[in-house]
């Protein structure tokens, strides 16, 4: 994850995480990446079930009933556990996690145990009534899905009406008092839609939007001809750029971050250092607290039927099972292979991300994406977009 608004406009200096002693119990919420324990942020995808059919779902989620699920004991039992491991955020996603009927007791019970808890939603199921509900529980935020504007949007959910649908769930949080962002994977197909999303925000006075790159997973992996090549992603991570700093020279304060490509981070910062090579000093320093990819160690995943996983794209390996062992068990237990190598993967990349003068940055970018595309995990991540001079090869 990348704090576009922090890094290229300043909204967070590399002194403001160290006051905080860069603890991820002690940081706020904005400043949670560039902790140094890097306790895990744990995806709960709480139930498969979803009533749009996404062309990307990295779940394959439908509109029917999934079995084998975590019961709401085995979730509470969960939630202690990640609660007296010190993960910081409980990030309850799906299918659509607003069809588990137990959800709101979920959330609760989580805030209730003082970690902060955060709803990954298709938005359109949000009511007046729901988010009357999700702020009396406490919910920190939620991030609402929206690929694309209405006629994009709506071709990417599978459902007419969705885009509009979302919108009115947007709303309801919004004047619920409950913090709300958008979520936009991004593709060849959606890319002309960027500068409509950020005149959303101002419109609909949205705070916060995070522009995923695409991970080749579940139905996502069938896109991956669509992704965009190396030169697409660099001019729309410009446009990114330059839309945010538009918005922040007019003195509208919006958050916007890019995910799952930490190629974004040096990218920012070699913009920066043509621009001024003062503030880029300082970027960097932040970009080193971040420290890139971070699957199976400062983000993991348990899936709705209790397995783990290093992240909620990694579904076809497991680490274990929170129905058997606490997760935090799992999470820390070295003596499995791969959980070793993802806890210190510099030795085990190869090619250019071996080579690569940001390795200690990046972290390796996204292994997931690589053995989607190599079959072998430690080779180079194919959506990494900076060139051999830029990696210093």
């Amino acid at each position: 994850m990348i704090g576009i608004s922090k890094l290229y406009c300043g909204t967070v200096e590399s002194s403001d995480p160290l006051r905080y002693g860069r603890e991820s119990g002690r940081l706020p919420s904005h400043l949670l990446q560039f902790s140094k324990d890097k306790k895990p942020v744990v995806v709960w995808n709480v139930g498969r079930r979803c009533n749009l059919r996404c062309i990307h779902c990295y779940s394959r989620s439908t509109d029917r009933k999934y079995e084998g699920e975590l019961s709401t004991d085995e979730g509470m039992a969960l939630i202690d556990d990640l609660a007296a491991f010190g993960s910081p955020v409980l990030l309850l996603s799906g299918g659509e996690p607003l069809m588990r009927e137990d959800i709101f007791r979920l959330a609760g019970y989580a805030t209730g145990k003082g970690m902060r808890a955060v709803i990954s939603t298709n938005g359109t199921l949000i009511t007046e009534e729901v988010a009357a509900r999700l702020k009396s529980i406490g919910l920190s935020y939620v991030g609402v899905s929206l690929d694309g504007l209405r006629e994009t949007n709506d071709k990417f959910r599978g459902m007419d009406g969705a885009f509009d649908a979302a919108l009115a769930g947007i709303r309801n949080c919004r004047d619920a008092g409950i913090k709300v962002g958008l979520r936009f994977t991004i593709n060849r197909r959606n890319t002309h839609d960027i500068t409509g999303i950020f005149r959303l925000l101002e419109r609909e006075e949205i705070p916060r939007v995070c522009f995923y790159h695409l991970v080749y997973a579940g139905r996502g992996s069938k896109l991956a001809r669509e992704d965009l090549s190396h030169e697409e992603t660099r001019r729309v991570v410009d446009l990114i750029l330059d839309q945010t700093k538009g918005l922040f020279d007019r003195g509208i304060s919006k958050e916007v971050l890019t995910v799952d490509n930490h190629a974004d981070g040096v990218y920012l910062y070699l913009r920066v250092l043509g621009e001024s090579p003062k503030r880029a000093k300082g970027i960097l320093e932040l970009l080193r607290m971040n420290e890139g990819n971070s699957s199976g160690n400062g983000i993991g995943c348990v899936s709705w039927d209790g397995s783990v996983h290093a992240d909620q794209f990694w579904r076809h390996y497991s680490f274990g099972n929170v129905k058997e062992r606490p997760f935090s068990e799992i999470w820390m237990d070295r003596s499995n292979e791969l959980m070793a190598k993802l806890k210190d993967k510099k030795p085990h990349l190869k090619g250019r991300c071996a080579q690569c003068k940001w390795l200690d940055i990046c972290g390796g970018n996204f292994r997931v994406r690589a053995e989607a595309v190599t079959g072998d995990l430690w080779s180079p991540d194919p959506a990494c977009y900076l060139t051999d001079g830029e990696i210093g090869i």
